[in-house]
This record gives C-alpha cells, structure tokens and sequence, in this order.
C-alpha cells in the first residue's frame, strides 16, 4: 500500500516507514529520538518575528553542526507573568479579544460574534462601493488590498482566540515559548503534566490513533525514564510540532464525518475492503515523499456491529478525493496560524542556501528535552489541530472566508 498524507509550501507530515501496529505508520527513523546528552551550551535567540517559514525539506538532516543547548519552560513568577499563549496579538481586533479573554472570558462568545459581525458588514459595504475613475483606480486596488490583508489577520487572531479559549475551558495551560537556560549545567525544566486533560478531548476512537502516533514518534524509548533527557535537532521539533497539529487538524474532521455516520448507521457495510492510494490526483498540497500511510486494523474485530467498528477501518474504506478533502487545510488563515504558532514556540529556523542550491542547516541547534516533555508538545500540538478545525468551522458559519 502506497503511503498518503498532506503537507503545505511550508509545512508537511510525517515521513513514514513500515510497521507492525495498526494505524499510522512511523515517521523516519532520523526523526525518532536521539540518544541523550548531558552536554548542553547556550546560544538560543529566542526573537519575535510575524511568520515562520519551516520549509519543505523532509527530515533528512545528517550533515549538519548544531549548537548544544538546553531549554526550559518560561517560570511563573510576579515580575514576569506568564502570557495564556505564546502567540501575541497584533490587530486591534486580537488585542481586544485578548483583553476580554483574561479579564472576563465569559463575554468572549458574544464578543468574537461582534467582531464578526462587523467584519461581515464592512465587506458588504466594500462590495458596494463604486470603483473609481480609471485615474485612481490603482489606488483603490491598493487600498483594497490593505483591507484584505488586515481582515485576515483579524480573522486568524479571532480563530487563535477561539483555540485559546478552547484550551482554558479544559483547563490546559500551553506550553509557552521555549526560552534557553542562562546556565549550561541546570537541569531542564518541567512543564505540568496535563497528559490526560489533552486526550480526555478527543473520542476514543481518536484517541486509539493517537496513542499509536506517540508510540511511533518514541518508539522503543517509550518504555524508558520519563525524565530521560534527549536531543533533538530544533528544526525537527518544529516542524514535529506542526506536522502533528494537521494531524489533529484531520483526525478531528475525519472523526465528526465517523461519528455521524456510526449515529446515522450509515458506515460502509463491507469493512474488510480497503482503497488502493494509486489514483491519488496530484495536488500542490500533497508531498508524496512524506505522506503518512494507514494500516488495517489486524485482529478481524471489525464486524456487523458499527460499535466495534473501527476509526483506523473508516479511513482505509474511505477513496482517494474523500482523504485528500479530509487532509487538506481548507484556509490560508488557518495555515497561518499554525506556522505563527510553531515560531511562537522554538523561533526562526536559521536556514541558507547553500551555493550548489541545496539547503545549509549547519546554524541548526540541538534542543534538550525530556520525554515527558516531548509527550506533551505533541499531545499539544494534536489538540491545537482539533481546536483549529472547530474555530475554523465556527468562524466559517459566521463569517465566510474557506475557499473551495
């Protein structure tokens, strides 16, 4: 069976090999990870900027001379208070929201309604506008062009908000900005255990796919110290962090069409047959060389009853146009956001090409980071994809802007 997934000009999933367990098949083995090290040095900038671009490059990234370095969570503390999320505001819209969302989130609903509203109200009356002589017609376009730009930005500060809040209202605080630790020697620190919060959100179907995501990514280490301190290539970790939240991104829109149909007692009655990914139409979105591939489900539960039917059984029945729909980011915004939230956490990644065209990761650092840790950047990640596909649907029913 051919190997399918998704990935965007700057973002992609997992590369993937054979395994033995039913469900995704396991990324590359350059990304499992690595042996652990106590050396570490300081060098990490952690700078601000507008958009991130972890480019398509796949994960492997043998020839390269990293820098050592250790990071903790940023220490809650009166000076220096924790923001609720690593991602800052910048439009007045977010910035509002923002405020709201601290001071009395319970008006957030109704506030993010408004918002929207307006938003709606002021691309009618741009419709309605009379385009100008031929004379200053470019100016108008310009103009028009700064307003679009500055509704999108509103309109992916709104989503944000929408995931933020979604986070607090199962009482998960994210993880914030990775910071470098002054001192080489201390040890890393740790971020609460919020292990169970993040997978009592998704159904237990869900859930069974991504115990087997977890499980491929640690592989044999996950029987290993939990406190065990490993490191990764940050450029990895980031783009880890990315790839699993589309994942979570399609894992939560394919399980709502499963979940409707095992109510409507309308799943595919032959659950042995499986789609071949051979017609699979070439599509800019899809990055054949990192796709990931679904296995069948081995042990023959799947039967008449629609209970013991299985999520992973669902998607291998599913043809090759439903899994692309399913696996694609459907808005610009959307994919924005999940860019500006990997930069939130790990940065800008220090990448040049080379002269012979290929891409120099030799500026790249070595991020230190438990296997505790890295359980919960993922599950994180997997949520933050759930919660984006419910603001994005939210937000799409009040304001439209996905693009067919």
């Amino acid at each position: 069976m051919q190997v399918w997934g998704v990935s965007t000009d700057t973002l992609m999933v997992l590369p993937c090999s054979s395994y033995s367990v039913a469900g995704f098949r396991p990324p590359s083995v350059d990304l499992k990870l690595f042996p652990s090290s106590s050396d570490s040095r300081p060098g990490f900038s952690n700078k601000c900027y507008s958009s991130i671009g972890w480019p398509n490059i796949g994960f492997q990234l043998e020839k390269y001379r990293a820098r050592r370095l250790k990071v903790k969570a940023l220490e809650n503390s009166g000076e220096n208070q924790i923001p609720i999320a690593p991602l800052q505001f910048e439009s007045p819209i977010g910035q509002l929201l923002s405020q709201i969302m601290q001071t009395h989130p319970h008006l957030l609903p109704a506030a993010i309604d408004q918002q929207l509203e307006r938003l709606q109200s002021d691309r009618d009356a741009e419709k309605e506008e009379t385009p100008p002589a031929t004379q200053d017609l470019l100016l108008y376009r310009r103009i028009a062009e700064v307003k679009a730009k500055e509704r999108q930005k509103a309109l992916e500060e709104i989503i944000y908000c929408l995931i933020v809040q979604k986070f607090m209202d199962n009482d998960i605080s994210m993880i914030p900005a990775i910071s470098p630790s002054s001192d080489p020697n201390s040890e890393v620190h740790y971020w609460p255990n919020q292990e169970h919060k993040l997978e009592a959100i998704h159904s237990p179907d869900a859930l069974e796919m991504i115990q087997s995501h977890l499980t491929l990514i640690l592989g044999e280490r996950a029987v290993g110290p939990l406190n065990a301190i490993v490191q990764i290539s940050k450029l990895k970790l980031g783009k880890l962090y990315a790839a699993s939240i589309m994942y979570g991104y399609f894992l939560k829109r394919v399980d709502q069409r499963f979940q409707l149909e095992r109510t409507m007692k309308t799943l595919p009655t032959d659950t042995r047959q499986q789609r071949v990914f051979d017609d699979l139409k070439p599509n800019p979105l899809w990055d054949l060389e990192s796709m990931v591939q679904i296995s069948s489900d081995d042990d023959g539960s799947d039967g008449e009853d629609s209970k013991s039917y299985r999520l992973r059984s669902y998607v291998m029945y599913l043809d090759a146009e439903a899994l692309q729909r399913y696996a694609t980011i459907r808005s610009k915004e959307s994919i924005s956001l999940i860019e500006k939230q990997t930069q939130a956490l790990f940065g800008r990644p220090d990448i040049r090409i080379a002269e012979d065209g290929s891409l120099d990761t030799s500026n790249d650092e070595l991020v230190g980071i438990t296997f505790s840790g890295l359980t919960m950047l993922v599950l994180e990640a997997v949520a933050f994809g759930s919660f984006l596909w419910e603001a994005e649907s939210y937000v799409e029913s009040k304001y439209h802007f996905v693009t067919n």
